[in-house]
């Protein structure tokens, strides 16, 4: 009977954690299409430090535009909710922050062993 009990407040509890992950997931504050998008271009950056087509001084720019990316989305979640406004200059400044990226990664510019 112990055991039935433990089972039952071991389910409620489980309902409730998926609850509040939801509504965490559904709040008007978040933004996983964002967040995803910045892992994404970090990956980006990494992989063009491990390859030698960042120099550190494109990698130090690259990396200061994703922190004000960073800046901005939690200036945004500040009041609890992201409008449509905030939003779209997130997704603005990641644009450009992508295209960055992609210009950084492609230029004749490659960084020599001693720089990494």
């Amino acid at each position: 009977m112990h055991s039935l009990k433990s089972l039952f407040i071991a389910a409620g509890l489980a309902v409730a954690a998926a609850g509040a992950f939801a509504q965490a997931a559904s709040s008007p504050a978040a933004t996983p299409g964002i967040d995803q998008r910045q892992a994404n271009q970090e990956k980006r950056i990494d992989k063009g430090i491990a390859s030698g087509a960042l120099t550190k001084r494109e990698t130090h720019r690259l990396e200061r535009q994703q922190t004000a990316i960073n800046r901005a989305e939690d200036k945004a979640k500040a009041d609890g909710t992201v409008t449509r406004a905030e939003r779209k200059r997130l997704h603005k400044m990641q644009n450009h922050a992508s295209k960055s990226i992609h210009h950084q990664k492609h230029d004749a510019q490659t960084a020599t062993p001693a720089q990494q």
